[in-house]
């Protein structure tokens, strides 16, 4: 690090270098927060080499990364996002991606559920990395469009209870990261930023990480920053809570998370295969969405509705008791959302207003 005297003569400023990061790194001692954030902010200004910035990657991937490591790096990724203001209570449900399982959009068609059963829903997302069909693929396969403006989308959540703010849009400066991050070929700490840089501020998030070693890092996170949210992780592999086998899950709440696992067949839906789950490209996996509000009966239902719950019970301020009862209700209220219609409804009002 560069140290300098205040004109005071006596505090000491201190300046990261890129130099001190990664030479603590490879040492394999952990950064603090305040360090990651400056090499986020740093890389975001296009002030950082390609070189500079897979040696930070591979060293923080090497030595393994820490709670306090990618909060720095959320928040100074979150400091260059494209502002935008939606007021009360917001939520989303994502996954990180990367667990090469090909599945149709479970956790975009959830949004559409829990936006028909009432939620105020801001999902953040992308086109597809590691799929056939990412968020932004899939929505606008389904007429929803993509280059509203940031006043527009801020908008459709109060016209129509959801939204999408398209990362290509609210995160430009992540462009910088592009040459090093394909050159590494390998997943890295920016791999899971995604679900936890949405530029609305939701209070409440639904989170399905890949990474077995990530997912209780995203909770910490979330903890750390005083957030709502449910993380987990299928058994299967899939960053969604799946109905293949078990999830692991940590609930993070009063900055406080807690673990459990959760079988799907307690809440009365049945196990299913991968198979059962896979998706194809946009245009696929869009009439599967249109299928699945339309009520259609299956595993792929099944687990929207599995994934649509868990996103209310993060939602939900007053919710109290075990979790397996809280996601029992909330799986009531979701099937309803299907089944009247309001789900269907809610994606029509959205395509609506983004082509108005």
């Amino acid at each position: 690090m560069t140290t300098e005297a205040t004109g005071s003569g006596s505090a000491i400023v201190t300046t990261p270098t890129w130099r001190s990061l990664i030479g603590t790194l490879v040492e394999g001692r952990d950064l603090s927060q305040a360090e990651t954030a400056w090499a986020m902010d740093t890389i975001m200004a296009g002030d950082a080499t390609d070189s500079q910035i897979a040696g930070f990657l591979v060293g923080l991937k090497a030595k393994g990364e820490t709670v306090d490591e990618l909060a720095g790096l959320v928040k100074g990724m979150v400091a260059r996002a494209t502002p935008i203001t939606i007021s009360g209570e917001k939520l989303d449900i994502v996954g990180t991606g990367g667990d090469q399982q090909n599945t149709v959009n479970i956790s975009s068609t959830a949004a559409l559920v829990m936006a028909g059963a009432g939620a105020k829903v801001v999902k953040h997302g992308n086109r597809a990395a590691s799929s056939s069909s990412g968020s932004a693929d899939v929505l606008e396969a389904l007429g929803v469009r993509l280059d509203m403006s940031v006043d527009r989308v801020a908008e459709s959540a109060e016209a129509c209870g959801i939204t999408f703010c398209f990362a290509q849009v609210f995160h430009p400066s992540f462009r910088f990261t592009a040459v090093p991050r394909k050159e590494l070929a390998i997943p890295t700490a920016f791999n899971i930023l995604g679900p936890l840089t949405n530029p609305a501020h939701v209070q409440a998030s639904a989170v399905g990480a890949a990474d077995p070693r990530m997912a209780p890092l995203i909770a910490g996170v979330l903890a750390e920053r005083g957030s709502r949210g449910l993380v987990f992780r299928g058994d299967d592999g899939l960053d969604e809570l799946t109905v293949t086998t078990t999830s692991r899950v940590w609930e993070v709440r009063d900055a406080g998370v807690s673990e459990c696992v959760l079988d799907p067949t307690e809440l009365g839906l049945p196990r299913a295969t991968l198979d059962d789950l896979r998706g194809g490209d946009a245009a696929h996996n869009a009439e599967v969405v249109r299928r699945t509000l339309a009520g259609e009966p299956g595993p792929v239902r099944d687990a929207v509705v599995l994934n649509a719950a868990a996103g209310l019970v993060a939602y939900d301020l007053e919710s109290k008791g075990p979790l397996l009862d809280r996601l029992a209700a909330a799986k009531t209220r979701v099937e309803e959302s299907i089944d009247s219609g309001a789900a269907a409804r809610a994606l029509q009002a959205w395509v609506a207003f983004s082509r108005a």
